[in-house]
Order: C-alpha cells, then sequence, then structure tokens
C-alpha cells in the first residue's frame, strides 16, 4: 500500500512537470508581429524625434556662442534677444504671416434636424492640434487664445478648455501662422487627406479649411507668467 501511495505521488509529480513543459510549448513569448511598414513607420517617427532634439541643442549652442563671443557692453542685448525670443516661443507676443484659418461648425444635418450642438471634446480638439502639428513649427490660436507647447487641453467641470479658458460651443476659429507659405499649403493637404473629418462629423461638426493666405495675425497670450522663484539680485553681487 506505501509503495503505491509512493508511486502515485511520482506519477503526479511527473504528469505536473509534463504538463508545465507542454503548456510552455504551447504558448510561446509573444513576438512582435507588426508587418515591416509599421516598424519603419515607428522608426521614422523616432528618428524625427531625434532629428528634433538635435535641432534644439544646437539653437542652445547657438546661444552660449553668443553670450561667450559678446563683449560685456553687448551681453546685456545679447540677453534682451533670448528674453524676447523666449517670450516669442510662450506665445506672449502677437504674430503676424503666412497660414490659413479653419472654422469649426454645427454639420448642416445637426441645424436642419435640430440636434443639439455640443462643445469639441479634449480628446477631439488634441487629436485636431496634433494633425496640425505634423508640420512643425506653427503659432496657433484656438477661439481667441493662444496654444503653444506650454498650453494644455482639459476638461473642467465639463467644459474643454485652453490652458484654462473654456472653449465656445462651435462656430469658432483656429487661426494657424506658419513659418512659410509652403507650409500652410501642406497643412491644408494633411487635413483633406485626414480622417480627423470623420471624427468631427461623428460629433455633427464640419471643418472649413480657407485657402493659405500670406498674412494671418494672432494674439499674444495676455496673461502674464507669476514668477514664483527667481529674485533679482543687487547689483554687484
Amino acid at each position: 500500500m506505501r509503495n503505491q501511495y509512493k508511486f502515485s505521488i511520482v506519477l503526479l509529480i511527473v504528469g505536473f512537470m509534463v504538463a508545465v513543459q507542454y503548456n510552455t510549448v504551447k504558448k510561446p513569448e509573444v513576438r512582435d508581429t507588426r508587418d515591416v511598414w509599421a516598424i519603419r513607420q515607428e522608426l521614422a517617427a523616432e528618428k524625427k524625434i531625434h532629428s528634433e532634439l538635435l535641432s534644439d541643442l544646437r539653437e542652445m549652442d547657438k546661444t552660449i556662442d553668443i553670450y561667450e563671443a559678446s563683449k560685456e557692453e553687448n551681453a546685456g542685448k545679447a540677453l534682451l534677444d533670448t528674453v524676447d525670443k523666449l517670450y516669442e516661443q510662450a506665445g506672449m507676443t502677437d504674430m503676424e504671416g503666412p497660414g490659413l484659418v479653419i472654422q469649426i461648425r454645427p454639420s448642416s444635418e445637426s441645424v436642419a434636424f435640430g440636434l443639439p450642438i455640443e462643445g469639441v471634446s479634449p480628446d477631439l480638439l488634441t487629436r485636431f492640434i496634433n494633425e496640425i502639428n505634423r508640420v512643425k513649427g506653427n503659432s496657433i490660436e484656438i477661439d481667441g487664445k493662444r496654444f503653444t507647447s506650454l498650453s494644455s487641453i482639459r476638461d473642467i467641470n465639463g467644459k474643454t478648455t485652453v490652458d484654462g479658458l473654456n472653449v465656445s460651443v462651435p462656430p469658432f476659429s483656429v487661426k494657424i501662422i506658419t513659418q512659410t507659405f509652403a507650409n500652410a499649403e501642406k497643412i491644408l493637404n494633411t487635413l483633406h487627406a485626414s480622417e480627423i473629418h470623420d471624427d468631427f462629423y461623428l460629433d455633427n461638426l464640419i471643418l472649413e479649411i480657407s485657402e493659405p493666405e500670406k498674412e494671418i495675425k494672432i494674439r499674444g497670450w495676455k496673461e502674464r507668467y507669476t514668477n514664483l522663484f527667481l529674485k533679482e539680485l543687487p547689483k554687484g553681487e
């Protein structure tokens, strides 16, 4: 009886080991099943990010070179030029240049059937801005609110906001200033080919995209950033 009991335990252990081995063979380690095109797209996106970082580093190196090359009397001017550039990057200055205007409006069907028009959701507005920024170097104004790399799009108490300011229920406009007129044309073509129109249409909204213009004006961010930590030292320190 004791021998049968030991033999049963041995068989149980052997059976468990066989089951584990079989399960390992049946469920191999998950592999990347993406096709070559998908991998190439991801690689291209990573290379683009790498290129942008290198451009930023080169720009910083230029600024450092200017400071080091400036004589004492020109150091102040170099610093003021840098401050002006930072104000521009933060969207605190009025801008003018080539670009285009996009109107976000209720669809004609929603108006005809009297459907309620709700605001653009934060997710949809973010995806829309991402489509625009496929072409880099843009300055954007959303419903009169300046949007920069420092800006945020959030839902606050059920309202879509840009930097804490409510975005109007459509219709409202989005103004875009590009670095060149050719870039404005690229954005136009990108948006015409994008599926973002379908996303807006599902929310009973449409995009009316104007032809590129040589002169578009957008306002700077009127609110001032509060400095909590930096303090100006007395002269000589």
